[in-house]
């Protein structure tokens, strides 16, 4: 069985006439017979009664004439929904952002897409970077930003923004006041850090790491998963930490933080555009994708073709 049997077999049907059904489908009548015979033979039904009053439905092609009519309707709707999939109307795209990125990277290039595309409907998941990893494998997402690039097969990873990680105390700290401290005295301090899938923390334990400092050596009186939690456990005096430059601009412009680096240790990194490797964007993560780049790309691109340019 195949759609053009069924297209014929309604012409046919609604028509009442094999000639009229081979007007509507633009065949021959003999062609029509063979459509119906091969259907008839598929259910081992007759479907229709060859009479001197044209073709009737007998009771087994009522049943046939049913569903014949809503799969050829849902095909036609299955035609619309790929349309408007490639021109990105009235479709949805699921993307992830670790904390950082989540909270003020895609809120500014939402809406760049949505001007862009108006009907398009996004959603935007939010987790520590491992956590976004892991809603791409499994495909909840099409694309994520994280906090770094991760040693794990099945991603790519493209370099997206520049981010500086700073040490935030609070206006009462000892520190506060200082542009910048040594290296030895991170051990005199009592720290709050992000949890361990964080990309915050994987690139203070890798930088300190290389400065030789473990940050196992460094007394740790909490483990915090929102960026959120982390400044006000700060504010309130349970511990200093590092965290994104960008997330603490507002507090450090009120005076609510202070912000401090450490001699001698690059705290830089970049953000990182993430996807499933070897594997095409819809247009309307591709499009996406290439509005991230634009606004923060350092270089590369995106794999993914057809970006739909509105």
């Amino acid at each position: 069985m195949n759609l053009k049997q069924l297209e014929v077999f309604l012409a046919v049907a609604e028509s009442g006439s094999f000639s009229k059904g081979a007007e509507a489908t633009f065949i021959t009548q003999s062609t029509v017979s063979q459509h119906i015979s091969a259907l008839e033979r598929e259910f081992g039904v007759r479907l229709l009664d060859r009479t001197g009053k044209g073709a009737l439905l007998t009771e087994g092609g009522k049943i046939l004439l049913q569903h014949a009519r809503q799969v050829l309707a849902d095909t036609r709707l299955l035609a619309t929904a790929m349309e408007r999939f490639r021109g990105v109307e009235y479709t949805s795209l699921m993307v992830g952002g670790s904390n950082i990125p989540g909270d003020h990277m895609l809120p500014d290039a939402l809406p760049l897409l949505t001007g862009r595309f108006p009907t398009l409907t996004v959603t935007v998941l939010q987790g520590d970077s491992h956590e976004i990893l892991e809603k791409l494998k499994g495909e909840e997402i099409e694309i994520g930003i994280v906090g770094n690039s991760f040693d794990e097969e099945g991603f790519s990873f493209i370099p997206l923004g520049h981010d500086e990680i700073v040490l935030a105390v609070n206006p009462r700290h000892r520190w506060n006041g200082r542009k910048a401290i040594e290296l030895a005295e991170l051990r005199e301090e009592t720290y709050v850090f992000r949890e361990p899938g964080s990309g915050t923390g994987k690139t203070v334990r890798e930088a300190l790491s290389k400065a030789g400092i473990d940050m196992d050596e460094l007394s740790v009186k909490a483990f915090i998963g929102s960026n959120e939690a982390i400044k006000h456990a700060i504010v309130s005096g349970l511990g200093i930490s590092f965290v994104s430059e960008i997330s603490i601009r507002k507090e450090i412009g009120r005076g609510e933080l202070a912000a401090l680096h450490i001699n001698g240790v690059d705290l830089s990194r970049s953000f990182c555009l993430a996807q499933r490797a070897g594997r095409e964007l819809s247009p309307a993560a591709a499009a996406f994708a290439e509005i991230l780049l634009q606004m923060y790309g350092i270089g590369g691109s995106v794999v993914g073709k057809n970006v739909p340019r509105g």
